[in-house]
């Protein structure tokens, strides 16, 4: 068993973007209520952490769209309801507890990554929301405010001197923010796979030599994705040799999630977790930080957070 850190707050179930919203408080609910009938928690460690400063939100963050985020939030503290919201965009808003939920699911991928560079743990899962890898260096989007597995990353080269970073990216939606921050970084191998074309419309050639796309069609099944990996994410990752390796990790390509059209079933996510493990195993140490993105079938978010969880622990 694999010394592997969970790291979630109360604070994260405070973003709350109104009735009928997908990325809702409940998905933490959910991956808790499974912990706890499997059983698996008991075998998790779960690590205090603080919030993210303004100097974290900067690794990645332009100045003028923190300040934006900071000054939204001061209007709604000022508000006289608790149902008031901003609008980022047609998807995504802010209430009251947005800002402190955001900071703590920053500082929640902050501290994972200092504890498994530090020997703490193994690897760590962080099931935070809300997610983060649509939110680009200036702007929120996509259910997303900032980029936390972005913050992460350039935490890890920036200040604590990692020359070798890759992100492995399986939401069913590609990871533009990421894409935004991360491209053209020589420390840096983006790969993912997504739906295409699908949110947020991407053109599906990357944009740097260190990012690798894999747009997939609708209604692809679980083969037709592991075949791809085996194709492309493998062989460029193993000619990478990552001294860490972090992960975006939606559950929105599940055959059960109404919001994309990709097959992938529980299995698939064990299969990836256990090719992402062996790779982190031959070349960094096992060092993984994963951070929950999307993934909106409570019940298909649950049972594939756990698989994903077993692997990590090796349980």
């Amino acid at each position: 068993m694999h010394a592997t850190g969970f790291y979630t707050h109360s604070d994260c179930l405070l973003h709350d973007m109104g009735p009928g919203h997908p990325e809702c408080p409940q998905r933490l609910r959910a991956i808790e209520d499974r912990l706890l009938s499997s059983g698996l928690g008991q075998a998790l460690s779960r690590p205090e952490f603080g919030v993210a400063s303004v100097a974290d939100l900067s690794l990645a963050h332009t100045p003028s769209y923190i300040e934006k985020i900071l000054h939204w939030d001061a209007q709604l503290q000022a508000g006289s309801s608790t149902h008031d919201y901003v609008d980022i965009d047609p998807d995504t808003r802010m209430n009251r507890g947005s800002l402190q939920a955001a900071l703590r699911a920053v500082g929640a991928a902050l501290a994972a990554t200092d504890a498994v560079i530090d020997g703490r743990q193994q690897n760590a899962f962080c099931a935070i929301r809300p997610p983060g890898h649509h939110a680009t260096r200036e702007s929120g989007m996509g259910f997303c405010l900032f980029n936390n597995v972005a913050i992460a990353i350039e935490h890890a080269i920036v200040r604590r001197g990692l020359k070798r970073v890759a992100l492995i990216d399986f939401d069913v939606h590609h990871g533009n923010g990421s894409e935004d921050i991360l491209a053209g970084q020589e420390e840096v191998l983006m790969v993912g796979f997504y739906q295409h074309p699908f949110y947020p419309g991407i053109h599906p050639h990357p944009p740097a030599m260190n990012m690798l796309n894999v747009p997939l069609k609708a209604y692809a099944k679980g083969e037709a994705v592991r075949e791809s990996i085996r194709q492309t994410w493998l062989p460029r990752l193993d000619a990478f040799a990552p001294e860490m390796i972090f992960v975006s990790a939606g559950f929105d390509a599940h055959q059960d999630d109404d919001l994309a059209q990709l097959m992938l079933n529980t299995s698939d996510y064990a299969w990836i977790t256990q090719e992402i493990m062996a790779l982190a195993a031959k070349h960094a140490k096992g060092r993984i930080v994963s951070c929950l993105e999307g993934g909106y079938d409570l019940p298909a978010l649950a049972s594939s957070v756990e698989v994903h969880l077993r692997g990590l622990a090796d349980l």
